[in-house]
């Protein structure tokens, strides 16, 4: 029997400690400067997502040598600098997240106050849905209640994929429109009719995992 490995995705689409290749290909597949690496333990996998990935370049299995993007063991070869330092938090700001029980399966997400945690917003569980699509909602809820609230405050959130909907004002998923999906499918064409009537000034900036830690809307399930 294979022995268990977890696979630490420092720079991906949703950064974390994952149970899985197949979790750990989704967050990493053709996502540029992609940085993720497998260890034997989830203790070790833990301590090395806190260290972050410069703490873990070089060593044996790693580093400029190793494989690709689509090998289990390294770091992807489409690399890119990845940024050390960062724009200080604006603690006056919204972050949201989103929780999920599985990949598509039941969805939630909130919204946060950065400065203090308290809630400000959530919805769900959603009966299926995506982590993606999750995050998307999150964040147009956001920009929504900032709007009613005549608020110029940033919203945070670590999904590229979700940010860049929110600015192309559509969604790119797989997920089927069917009477599993009716729910979170109701909520999408909401939030896309939202964003494609409507304009704001807020800005909506990715949260730096790797320099901040986990964003404080975070579920804690990974």
């Amino acid at each position: 029997m294979a022995k268990q490995k977890y696979y630490v995705v420092w720079e991906g689409r949703k950064p974390g400690v994952y149970a899985t290749w197949a979790d750990c290909k989704q967050q990493t597949d053709q996502f540029t400067g992609a940085k993720y690496k497998s260890y034997e333990s989830k203790s070790a996998a833990e301590e090395a997502f806190r260290v972050g990935w410069k703490g873990n370049w070089g060593q044996t299995g790693t580093g400029k040598g190793s494989p690709g993007a689509g090998a289990q063991g390294g770091y992807s070869a489409k690399r890119s600098v990845t940024p050390t330092h960062a724009e200080p938090i604006d603690y006056d700001s919204i972050s949201v997240d989103v929780g999920t029980r599985g990949n598509p399966g039941p969805v939630e997400y909130k919204g946060v106050d950065t400065r203090t945690g308290e809630v400000i917003f959530s919805c769900g569980p959603i009966s299926k849905g995506t982590n993606n699509l999750g995050e998307f909602l999150a964040i147009v809820h956001a920009l929504a209640l900032l709007q009613k609230e005549g608020s110029g405050k940033t919203v945070y959130s670590d999904s590229v994929n979700a940010m860049k909907w929110v600015r192309e004002k559509k969604v790119s998923t797989t997920l089927p429109r069917d009477h599993t999906t009716e729910e979170i499918w109701e909520l999408i064409d909401r939030a896309v009719n939202w964003l494609q009537t409507h304009t704001y000034d807020n800005k909506v900036l990715k949260w730096q995992t790797r320099l901040w830690g986990e964003i404080k809307a975070d579920y804690g399930r990974k």
